[in-house]
């Protein structure tokens, strides 16, 4: 196998011999493929901006019943089994969920909306744990700035509700453990635990709370098993949205989601593949055809140096490698050329497109795979233009070179 290391030398020599034609051959090269490695950075890193906002956002993941329905434990703790479930808590009547938070030393209140929350809870921060006690709450900014609120605060509650003509009030003493932020809820809300909506609701019914003091009748010892009329439901990907909706919706269960918007996203991914695809593929196709006519035309003009390898003893394969090797020369040169120049023009968009990103988001991007496969490919078409050539040194005979002699 020795010979190979000599048409590996051979081939090299006469590369940087001819260094003008080889130069042009690279650039040649880079001109295709650097525009192709902006245009896919563009298509990922746009695409990918827009999935990577949507993912972020755990509203787009959620699905919100329609209607009233009776969901019991079980079924909650089946559905919370399932792969395609992030988060899953049970929730009571909406009109019976809300709770009058009070102010007294500024002579203000604010009913907020509560809702029951519990370890993973998509639209709490990681940093920020849940209730562990059914009297702590976990209030949004709006709350707090219209109560002058900070974590750590102690106030007043009250639930009220009509009974016999008038309006009753059960009273309670809550704590707020933390102000969330504007980005987790706009609305005057407070996350509780799922027991204190429970309670809110037994009372508004006209049940005694022993455990808060709240008076009223007491609870039947015969009373079924609680009902929940609607849920906070996420899926765990984008992608697992539309699959948890049909779920439901086998089951009878209507639900609101972002599947349209995410549908949206995902086919304009589909249409910006396969554009890039057919561009890609012509221009491969162009520059394939221009380089198997080139190293067709170099063989021809090298045809006596080649014979003259055969005469001296070079098997044929040998010569079938001196274009395959001079071809993986100028895809490599041609790839470094190339991706330098992404660089520097991906650099230049994603600077200009600054102020219109978020942290972390880049308008042209490429993943380490993706710039290999688009290395790996350049290489594979490279080589196949070249076995033309290969193919005609591969045909030339020894005694070509002794008619020159």
């Amino acid at each position: 196998m020795k010979w190979l290391g000599n048409v590996a030398h051979l081939a090299w020599r006469d590369y940087v011999h001819e260094w003008r034609l080889s130069l042009c051959a690279v650039l040649a090269l880079a001109a295709v493929l650097a525009p192709l490695l902006v245009l896919l950075g563009l298509k990922h890193g746009v695409v990918s901006t827009l999935i990577e906002r949507l993912a972020k956002e755990p509203r787009n993941r959620e699905l919100l019943p329609i209607g009233s329905q009776r969901f019991t434990g079980n079924w909650f703790e089946t559905l919370r089994e399932r792969p395609e479930v992030a988060f899953i808590i049970p929730r009571t009547r909406q009109i019976a969920g809300t709770l009058e938070l009070r102010r007294p030393d500024l002579g203000r209140s604010v009913t907020v909306e509560l809702l029951p929350t519990a370890p993973g809870d998509p639209l709490l921060p990681q940093t920020i744990p849940p209730p562990a006690a059914s009297a702590q709450l976990l209030v949004t900014q709006s709350v707090a700035e219209k109560l002058q609120l900070r974590g750590g605060e102690s106030l007043p509650a009250a639930v009220s509700r009509s009974h016999d003509g008038r309006v009753e009030y059960a009273q309670m003493t809550v704590t707020v453990n933390t102000v969330l932020p504007l980005a987790a809820f706009s609305r005057d809300a407070a996350f509780a635990r799922l027991d204190l909506l429970e309670a809110v609701e037994d009372y508004r019914d006209g049940f005694a709370v022993e455990r808060f003091g709240w008076l009223g009748q007491p609870v039947p010892t015969d009373l079924p098993e609680r009902r929940y009329p609607a849920f906070r439901l996420y899926a765990r990907t984008l992608d697992q949205v539309a699959p948890l909706r049909d779920i439901l919706l086998k089951q009878g269960i209507e639900v609101e989601t972002q599947a349209a918007a995410i549908a949206q996203i995902q086919a304009l991914n589909r249409n910006l593949t396969v554009i890039f695809a057919i561009i890609a593929i012509l221009s491969a196709t162009g520059y394939a055809c221009s380089l198997g006519v080139n190293v067709l035309a170099a063989v021809e003009r090298k045809r006596r140096e080649l014979s003259i390898l055969r005469l001296l003893g070079l098997p044929g394969r040998g010569l079938v490698g001196f274009p395959l090797l001079q071809a993986l020369f100028t895809a490599s040169c041609g790839v470094t050329v190339a991706g330098i120049a992404y660089l520097v023009v991906s650099v230049v968009i994603n600077q200009r497109f600054t102020d219109q990103v978020q942290a972390g988001e880049a308008v042209c991007r490429l993943t380490v795979g993706q710039g290999g496969a688009a290395a790996a490919a350049t290489v594979l078409i490279m080589l196949l233009a070249a076995s033309a050539g290969g193919w005609r040194a591969a045909r030339i005979e020894p005694a070509e070179g002794l008619r020159d002699v």
